[in-house]
Order: C-alpha cells, then sequence, then structure tokens
C-alpha cells in the first residue's frame, strides 16, 4: 500500500497589498478529488498542517460558480463532509516526514500564499522530498510553497525545474491580481523556475523528475491521476 502525506494550509485569510485580508482556506476540488481517487486507489492518507490547525474549506470553492452548478457543489460539500473526521485530527507539520510517505501532496486555495511560502518546515520537506526522490504533487496556488525551500547555501532547490501553477493570467481574470502583494507565477519564475503556463482554466500538469505540478482546479482530477500511475 502506497501513502500519501497531505501537506494543507491552516490559513483562513490572504492579506492584500491594502493590508485587508481575503477569506480563503484550500480550495474544495483541490483537496476533494486527489483525496478521493487517492482512497480509491488504496493509499493510507495522512493530512498535516502547520500547528495541527484543521484547514479551512475556502467558501467560494463551493459556489456553484466556481464548481460548475449546484450539483457539483453539493458534490463536493459531500465528501468533505464525509472525511471531516479526518480534517479535524490532522496531525501537526513539524511531526511529520517526507521519508515516511511514498508521495506527497500539496493542495492549492489561495491561503498557502499566507502561511506555507514563508514557512520553513514546510520548505525543508519539500526540499527532502525532492533530494529523496520522492513523487512530489503541487497544485494550482500550492508552488507558493516551493518558495520556502532552502539549500544551506542560500540556493533554491527547485531553480531550472520545469513546473505550473495558477497563472498571473488567471488571476486577473479572476479579479485579484490587481491586490495581490505578489503573484505565484511571477515569483516562480524571478527565482528561475522553468514555467508552462497552459490556457486558463484548463487542465495543465507539468513533470519534471520528481516534481508534478497542476495549474488550477480543474488539473486536480489529471494531477492525482498521474501521481497514481507514476507509483506504480
Amino acid at each position: 500500500m502506497s501513502s500519501v502525506l497531505f501537506v494543507v494550509s491552516a490559513a483562513q485569510g490572504w492579506t492584500l497589498a491594502d493590508g485587508t485580508v481575503h477569506p480563503t482556506g484550500f480550495w474544495a476540488e483541490e483537496l476533494a478529488e486527489p483525496h478521493r481517487l487517492f482512497t480509491e486507489a488504496g493509499w493510507d492518507i495522512t493530512i498535516a498542517t502547520p500547528g495541527a490547525v484543521k484547514p479551512t474549506v475556502d467558501a467560494g470553492s463551493l459556489a456553484p460558480q466556481a464548481t460548475g452548478g449546484e450539483e457539483r457543489s453539493a458534490e463536493l460539500e459531500a465528501y468533505l463532509a464525509s472525511i471531516d473526521d479526518r480534517l479535524a485530527s490532522v496531525v501537526d507539520l513539524e511531526s511529520v516526514s517526507a521519508t515516511d510517505h511514498d508521495v506527497v501532496f500539496y493542495p492549492g486555495g489561495h491561503a498557502p500564499m499566507e502561511d506555507l511560502a514563508v514557512d520553513t518546515t514546510s520548505g525543508a520537506l519539500l526540499t527532502t522530498a525532492l533530494d529523496e526522490g520522492i513523487p512530489l504533487g503541487v497544485l494550482c496556488h500550492a508552488p507558493a510553497a516551493l518558495l520556502a525551500a532552502r539549500r544551506q547555501d542560500g540556493s533554491w532547490p527547485f531553480a531550472g525545474y520545469r513546473m505550473t501553477s495558477f497563472t498571473d493570467e488567471e488571476e486577473r481574470i479572476g479579479g485579484l491580481a490587481d491586490k495581490a502583494r505578489w503573484l505565484v507565477e511571477t515569483e516562480l519564475r524571478g527565482r528561475g523556475a522553468d514555467f508552462v503556463g497552459g490556457a486558463p482554466f484548463e487542465p495543465n500538469v507539468q513533470q519534471d523528475r520528481g516534481l508534478y505540478t497542476g495549474q488550477n482546479p480543474s488539473s486536480s482530477v489529471l494531477l492525482a491521476r498521474t501521481l497514481i500511475e507514476s507509483a506504480g
């Protein structure tokens, strides 16, 4: 049986450039669909957050206009309700090790831009996963967490890696680009990522060695299936 470590943001808000806080959390589809697919594959799942705080779902990710309709929203709500006990009993990110798992997975939502982007514990875990060849799946805004990774010499472990994330264009279409302190794509490119953006809101998964990244919520299923296939 394979085991997967979900690293989920504990943030409930995202601080904008003017100092106001935009309510956020994990994006429903990005946690629910991979969790469902990994469960169906028979994988053992551990969920960790900073401080063992129960993660919050972004209410906007359950709105019909975000999911494609009321039926889809209801499906996602029902799935999250079915695993609420798991979400309520997460472990502390400080207590987990990448090497105890076969896969490490980070779902997105704007929340990782608030905490995981500057979390040194998460950054060290990501670096270990990369160096140990543990498949690392990072979705949508979660590649912001890669920014916290550092080697002892101060270099960025992910420099030169082909990757994707929620794009600056998608952020503009969503209406939040001009309000943000920084944008994920811009920061990744600035650190030396080989960034590959696809069409807005269409599935796009990039793999480079052990790093698997998905662009947006619609990439959730494809990224999870790709990880399952890679694990054999």
